[in-house]
């Protein structure tokens, strides 16, 4: 179907792939990764835990997990979708759980002492300190699933890995550079909007600080 398709159709077609897997995935991580690292702030057993687990998940190498996905949920973007939400929750759990757990102890005893419960400190107070660290991890996870996502193409989920592996298969470079060149550009652009971004979700207070 490659080659059947003219430059700017094929751009589109596995553009349009890839992000939906890297989205799906980032978004599907986003949902579990930032509760469970509130979680393991709360509970620092439960914390040995959720990063001992996500951890253990990092290390496994990218065409293992991918493997492991294809019994539990079959061929194509499933697969790729399953294995890049795996491989995204680290980063994210652990900047949630690390910026959070660095909160001034001043700023916790003064929210005590104004008798605020602890889900009127987690949205006020814990989250927006934390929102730079969370930031940061949820663009880790956006650019290594960027990278990652190209793998997608030996389970049949297509993305800028199709004309990569069609291109190796081939030992055509133009093939290649066609999944290469964008992979690339997608994830500098993943990194610039999720900079971008840190100007409205951050607190200024907290950017300004950071630039000191």
């Amino acid at each position: 179907q490659i080659e059947t398709l003219n430059l700017s159709q094929r751009l589109r077609k596995t553009t349009l792939e890839h992000l939906r897997l890297v989205g799906l995935s980032l978004l599907s991580a986003i949902l579990i990764a930032v509760p469970f690292g509130i979680l393991a702030a709360r509970h620092r057993v439960l914390a040995q835990v959720v990063l001992g687990v996500s951890g253990v998940i990092q290390t496994i190498p990218a065409f293992a997990l991918l493997a492991l996905m294809i019994p539990l949920v079959g061929l194509g973007g499933p697969a790729a979708i399953s294995a890049l939400f795996l491989y995204s929750l680290l980063p994210i759990v652990r900047n949630t759980y690390t910026g959070l757990t660095d909160t001034p102890s001043h700023l916790r005893e003064s929210a005590l002492a104004l008798g605020l419960p602890p889900m009127k400190r987690l949205r006020w107070i814990e989250l927006p300190i934390a929102s730079r660290a969370i930031l940061a991890g949820i663009k880790t996870s956006a650019v290594i699933n960027v990278g990652f996502a190209t793998l997608g193409a030996f389970v049949g989920a297509g993305g800028y890995g199709q004309p990569i592996l069609t291109g190796i298969r081939l030992a055509n470079t133009g093939l290649i550079l066609e999944g290469a060149i964008p992979a690339a550009l997608l994830a500098l652009a993943a990194q610039w909007f999720f900079e971008w971004s840190e100007r409205f979700l951050v607190p200024a207070g907290l950017r300004l600080k950071s630039t000191d």
